[in-house]
C-alpha cells in the first residue's frame, strides 16, 4: 500500500510541474526558458475517459514553444497545440516495411498486421546509440511487456540520413544484446515530442499521448499509469476491442508469453547465440558456458567436449536438466562443497541452483515452492498447452522495489552463505542470502557498486586488461558512457583455467582460449553435440502447438506424397548437404524427432514381428503422442547422456557423403503424416586450391544463405552478413546448425480382404526411399 501511495504522489508530482511551467528533460532537472501549456487536471481527471463508441482514451494534450526570450516574453505568446507527431507517423506507416524516411526492424508481417489499430501503447523514443541511459529505460519497457501481455510496446529511433544504415545494423546489433523482442522503428525524421532526449509515449488508441522525459522515472510508477489504464478499462465495458478486453498482470511472469528477437532470428541457428558469460570448476576440470540466447548453459571439459546441457527451451520451470526451461541465463560460480552451480536467470528475474550430481534445477529466488505444490495435474496440462487459466486470473501483485530486475553479474560473497548480485549495467546490486533466497541489501550507484564488491572484481579486472586491447573495443558496446563501465560490464564475460584465460565474445559468437605466458588467441572448439540433442527452434512439439506468442511460419525443407496400402512402411531419407559445405559431426539417433500423425503409429526401433500386424486406429495417435510426452523425452534424454557406445548409431546415419534416416510407422487407411526434424552441424568447406583467408564478405553472405534468411526479408539478411562479417576469424571454422524437416504423407485405401475368409485383412510391409536436397 506504501509503495502505491508513493507511485501516485510522484505522478502527482509529475503533473504539477507541467501545470507550473517546470519541464523535465534530459538530465531530469528543471527547466525554463520556453513555455509549457498543458491541459492537465490532477491524477484522476488527466486519466480520465471520454465514452465513444468502441473508442477509450486519455483527455491528455501537451504542446511547447521553444523560445530565446525572457520567460516573461514567452508567457504572452500563444505556444502552438502539439498534434502527437510521434503518434500520427507511426500510424500512417503501420503496414508500410520501408519508406524513404523509415525502416521497420524485428517485424514479422504475417496474415495479421503487427500494430493494432485500438489498445493500450507505450513507445520507446530516442536516439538509442547515443544515450547512455537507454539501457536503463529498455529494462523498464521490457518489464512492463512481460508483464501485461496486451500492451502493445514500439520503439523508435531517430537518426540522420547519413548514418541510417550504419544507425540499423547497430540497432539490430542491440536487440539481440538486449533481447529485444517488440518492433523498433528507425527514422530520419525530426519529432517535437523527443526535442529534449529520450522519452516515454503512452496513450490509448493514439488519442492524446502522454509524453514523460524523465529517464530515472520509478518502474513503480510506470507501473501504476498502465494499471491505471486497466482500471479505466473495465470501467468500460463498451470497449469493442475484445483482443483488449482482459488487460491482465501477473508479477509471476507467464510461461506461455515467451516471445524471442525476430529480425535476428537466422542467428540462432549458429552454435552459440550471444555466450554471455562463463565461469569454471578448476577443481573438476569443467567449464560452464552460458549460452544466453540458446537459453541454456553448457558444460564442457578443457579440450571443449560437451558434458552436459542446462535448459531445454525458453520459460521459467524446474526439474530435471533436459526439461527445465530457462530465460537468457547470465553469471554463474560453482560451489565445490555441494557440487551445485548457482547462475542468475537473467529475463526471468530469477536465481537458479543445478545441482550437478543429481542433474536437477530448482529457482532459489524467487520462491515458488509453494506456488508448485498446489498446482493440480490438470492446471499444469492447461499451462503446458498455453491456455494458462490459473496464471491469467492470478490476481496482480504489488512491485516490490527490492526485487531482482534483469540480473546479470553473479559473485560469490567473502560473508559466508551470500552472494552479489549485479545487473548488466552496473547500476543496482543486491545482496541475497544463499541459504533462505532472501534480498538482504539494495545498493545502488556504480561507484558505491564497485566500492562494495572491492577484491571480488579485482581479479575479474585483471584478467581483462590482460585480454588485447581490440577485442575489448570489439566488445564495447555504443551505448556505454565509460571505459569504466565497459570493463564492469564485462567481468562475468571471462575466467582463468589451467594456465589459459576463456572469454565470450559476443560479438563474433564464440569463445576465445588466450594462453597467458604467449597471449596467442584461438578459438575454443567444442564437440560432442549430440549432447545438446534436438534444439528447441528446430520443432514444434505438443506444448508450442496452442502458445500465445506466434509461431513464425513453418518452414519445410521437403514434402512429398506416397499411396501406400495398409500395413507397416519404411521410410529410407538420404540427405545431400550443401555442396560447399561438410558435416562436423555424424547425425547421433538421440538428436532425431520423429512422429506420426493420422492413421499411423511411428514404430521405429520396435520388434517388427510383433508390431507388423498392429491395427492403428486414427484416434490412437491421440495416445501416441501423449505417451511420448509423458514418456519419451526424458527416456531418449538419458540415454544421450548415458549411451557412450554411439559410433554404430552414428555410421549408420552417414554413407557416402549423405545422411541417412530410417523411420517406420504402421498405417491404417486414411490419411498419414510422417514428421521429421534433426540438426545437421556444418561449416564451410575448405577449398585447398582457392585462397580465400580474407573473403570474409562473401563466407559471410553464404553461412547467411544457409541459414534460410529468406523469409525474413533482405534487411535480415544484410545485418546478418554484418554481424558474421566483424569476426576477425576465419568464418569457415564457424559452426552453425542447418536445421532438417521433413514431411511425408501417406494416403492409405482400405485394408484389402483375403480371397478365403472375408473376415480377415491383408498387412503389407512396403519401403518408401526420399531423397532430400538441402
Amino acid at each position: 500500500m506504501m509503495q502505491i501511495c508513493r507511485s501516485l504522489r510522484q505522478l502527482l508530482r509529475f503533473s504539477r510541474r507541467i501545470s507550473s511551467g517546470i519541464y523535465l528533460g534530459q538530465s531530469g532537472e528543471a527547466r525554463r526558458g520556453y513555455s509549457v501549456s498543458t491541459s492537465v487536471a490532477p491524477f484522476r481527471s488527466f486519466l480520465r475517459t471520454t465514452n465513444y463508441p468502441g473508442i477509450l482514451w486519455w483527455n491528455f494534450s501537451y504542446s511547447q514553444r521553444y523560445s530565446t526570450a525572457s520567460e516573461e516574453a514567452s508567457t504572452s505568446i500563444p505556444a502552438p497545440a502539439a498534434d502527437g507527431e510521434v503518434v500520427s507517423f507511426v500510424r500512417s506507416i503501420a503496414d508500410e516495411h520501408e519508406g524513404p524516411n523509415h525502416v521497420w526492424l524485428n517485424v514479422y508481417y504475417g496474415d495479421k498486421p503487427f500494430l493494432k489499430r485500438n489498445g493500450t501503447f507505450l513507445i520507446l523514443a530516442g536516439q538509442f546509440l547515443q544515450d547512455s541511459e537507454i539501457i536503463a529505460m529498455l529494462e523498464k519497457v521490457k518489464l512492463l511487456q512481460q508483464r501485461f501481455s496486451e500492451l502493445c510496446v514500439l520503439g523508435l529511433h531517430t537518426g540522420s540520413s547519413a548514418s541510417f544504415a550504419a544507425d540499423r545494423d547497430h540497432v539490430i546489433d542491440l536487440i539481440m544484446k538486449e533481447y529485444i523482442t517488440f518492433p523498433i522503428l528507425l527514422s530520419n525524421k525530426n519529432f517535437t515530442e523527443m526535442e529534449n532526449g529520450a522519452c516515454y509515449i503512452m496513450f490509448r488508441d493514439s488519442e492524446n499521448p502522454l509524453v514523460q522525459h524523465e529517464k530515472d522515472l520509478d518502474i513503480g510508477t510506470l507501473y501504476a499509469v498502465v494499471e491505471e489504464m486497466q482500471v479505466l478499462q473495465k470501467q468500460n465495458p463498451g470497449d469493442g476491442n475484445s483482443s483488449m478486453a482482459c488487460l491482465k498482470s501477473t508479477w509471476t511472469k507467464l510461461a506461455d508469453a515467451v516471445k524471442e528477437p525476430y529480425i535476428v532470428s537466422p542467428i540462432q541457428n549458429l552454435l552459440l547465440y550471444f555466450p554471455g558469460c562463463i565461469s569454471a570448476d578448476i577443481s573438476g576440470s569443467r567449464l560452464f558456458f552460458s549460452d544466453t540466447n540458446h537459453h541454456r548453459i553448457i558444460i564442457s571439459d578443457g579440450n571443449g567436449s560437451i558434458l552436459d546441457c542446462i535448459g531445454s527451451s525458453p520459460g521459467f520451470e524446474d526439474g530435471d536438466f533436459e526439461c527445465a526451461k530457462l530465460l537468457r541465463p547470465g553469471a554463474s560460480f560453482y560451489d565445490d562443497t555441494e557440487d551445485c552451480l548457482y547462475f542468475v536467470d537473467s529475463e526471468n528475474h530469477a536465481v537458479r541452483r543445478a545441482d550437478l550430481e543429481r542433474r536437477v534445477l530448482e529457482t532459489l529466488y524467487p520462491s515458488s515452492s509453494a506456488t508448485v505444490e498446489k498446482e493440480s495435474l490438470w492446471t499444469k496440462i492447461a499451462s503446458k498447452l498455453g491456455f494458462g487459466i490459473a496464471a491469467v486470473e492470478a490476481k496482480s501483485e504489488e512491485f516490490d522495489p527490492q526485487s531482482l530486475l534483469f540480473p546479470w553479474h553473479l559473485l560469490k560473497s567473502e560473508e559466508e552463505d551470500h552472494c552479489l548480485i549485479i545487473n548488466r549495467s552496473f547500476e543496482t546490486l543486491w545482496v541475497m542470502d544463499l541459504t533462505t533466497g532472501e534480498i538482504k541489501d539494495v545498493i545502488k550507484g556504480f561507484q558505491k557498486i564497485r566500492d562494495t564488491c572491492g577484491n571480488l572484481i579485482t581479479d575479474k579486472l585483471s584478467l581483462l586488461k590482460e585480454m588485447p586491447s581490440d577485442w575489448l573495443e570489439q566488445q564495447a558496446g555504443t551505448y556505454l558512457s565509460s571505459k569504466d563501465t565497459l570493463y564492469a560490464t564485462l567481468i562475468s564475460s571471462l575466467t582463468a583455467f589451467n594456465g589459459h584465460v576463456f572469454a565470450c565474445d559476443t560479438t563474433a559468437q564464440k569463445v576465445v582460449k588466450m594462453n597467458r605466458e604467449t597471449r596467442a588467441c584461438s578459438m575454443f572448439q567444442l564437440v560432442n553435440y549430440r549432447i545438446l540433442g534436438l534444439p528447441y527452434w528446430c520443432s514444434f512439439p505438443l506444448e508450442r502447438v496452442y502458445s500465445l506468442s506466434p509461431t513464425h511460419e513453418l518452414w519445410t525443407d521437403h514434402l512429398q506424397h506416397f499411396n501406400q496400402l495398409p500395413g507397416r512402411t519404411d521410410v529410407d531419407i538420404k540427405v545431400d548437404i550443401p555442396i560447399d559445405t561438410e558435416l562436423v559431426e555424424p547425425l547421433h539417433e538421440g538428436c532425431i524427432w520423429r512422429q506420426a500423425r493420422g492413421a499411423a503409429t511411428e514404430v521405429s526401433g520396435t520388434n517388427a514381428e510383433l508390431e507388423s500386424s498392429e491395427k492403428v486406429g486414427v484416434a490412437q495417435k491421440w495416445y501416441d503422442e501423449l505417451d511420448n510426452l509423458a514418456f519419451s523425452s526424458a527416456a531418449e534424454s538419458e540415454t544421450i547422456v548415458e549411451d557412450d557406445d554411439s559410433t554404430i548409431a552414428d555410421t549408420e546415419n552417414f554413407e557416402d557423403d549423405k545422411v541417412r534416416i530410417h523411420c517406420a510407422v504402421n498405417t491404417s487407411p486414411g490419411l498419414s503424416e510422417v514428421i521429421i526434424y534433426a540438426p545437421l552441424y556444418l561449416r564451410l568447406r575448405r577449398d585447398a586450391n582457392v585462397d580465400e583467408e580474407d573473403n570474409q564478405d562473401k563466407h559471410a553472405a553464404r553461412i547467411a544463405d544457409i541459414l534460410k534468411w529468406g523469409s525474413h526479408g533482405l534487411t535480415t539478411r544484410d545485418s546478418c552478413i554484418q554481424l558474421l562479417s566483424r569476426s576477425e576469424k576465419d568464418l569457415r571454422d564457424l559452426v552453425f546448425v542447418k536445421p532438417l524437416h521433413v514431411r511425408i504423407r501417406i494416403e492409405c485405401p482400405n485394408h484389402p480382404k483375403a480371397p478365403d475368409n472375408t473376415k480377415d485383412i491383408i498387412l503389407t510391409n512396403s519401403t518408401v526411399d526420399v531423397h532430400v536436397s538441402l
